[in-house]
């Protein structure tokens, strides 16, 4: 029986781990992207390698859209394309923290299909395909059923309480916690571990793609900042902020958000 393209990318996610959990991220060398767009780490570099060969081969026919590879306009003429971030976190890998994860994803016709995010120092395997759920380490995950924004417990970064975010500069009382990896965030609200993530940041298909299928997989809704839907392969490919949670908590959100605001600069 031919592989499925979610044990495609499960296949591909463990070998990236195991290449990933061979250099230790404070002495793996690391150099800045040009124009400040954060590090780069031989370990992205050696899994990117990996993933590309693997993937591609498996599935010449989809286009390849990767942080750790040079884009190309070949992508937009595919019906399907790997989304891939190697390693995302990947301060957190360099300062020698186990938060960070491989986040794999394959969209069709700009919606995603199947979905893997993989923190190997964790032994988290977060899973979805398209109308078949979403899981971790197998176990089926549901989002929360907290319906209260001011009990919620979000991740978002600090900035995100500015009051100039918010409708009438009311910040919500929800509490607020923070992980370095987009896609972990993602997952922790897929696995009901915390209610709610947003960013405000123009954000990368590549950090948001995975997380996106599982948390809508697991019962949750997850949107740009104003409330828009979620489509891939973009000519430039960054999505305008990320709101996911169960579907109550995400109407308040949205609701309470400044559709006025200026955002924040992308990561």
């Amino acid at each position: 029986m031919p592989e499925t393209d979610l044990s495609l990318l499960i296949r591909a996610a463990e070998q990236a781990g195991d290449i990933a959990c061979r250099y230790s991220g404070p002495e793996a060398q690391k150099w800045e992207k040009p124009g400040g767009a954060g590090p780069v780490t031989e370990a992205d570099l050696a899994v990117n390698e990996m993933l590309s060969d693997l993937l591609q081969k498996a599935r010449p026919d989809y286009g390849w859209l990767s942080e750790e590879s040079e884009d190309t306009a070949t992508r937009l003429d595919r019906d399907r394309l790997f989304i891939i971030d190697p390693i995302d976190g990947t301060r957190s890998f360099a300062q020698g923290s186990r938060t960070w994860a491989h986040s794999l994803a394959i969209a069709e016709e700009g919606d995603v299909t199947a979905a893997v995010i993989y923190l190997p120092q964790r032994d988290l395997m977060y899973c979805a395909a398209r109308g078949q759920g979403a899981t971790c380490n197998g176990a089926e995950i549901r989002v929360s059923a907290q319906a209260d924004l001011n009990m919620a417990n979000v991740l978002a970064a600090r900035p995100v309480q500015d009051p100039n975010h918010w409708q009438n500069g009311q910040v919500p009382g929800f509490n607020r916690s923070h992980r370095p990896s987009l896609a972990y965030r993602m997952a922790r609200v897929a696995d009901a571990g915390y209610d709610a993530m947003l960013t405000l940041r123009t954000s990368w298909e590549w950090d948001i793609a995975a997380g996106d299928l599982i948390l809508r997989e697991a019962g949750g809704c997850c949107s740009d900042r104003f409330g828009g839907e979620l489509r891939y392969n973009n000519p430039h490919p960054t999505l305008n902020g990320v709101v996911a949670a169960p579907p109550c908590l995400h109407d308040q959100l949205i609701a309470a958000l400044d559709p006025q605001s200026p955002g924040l600069h992308p990561l």
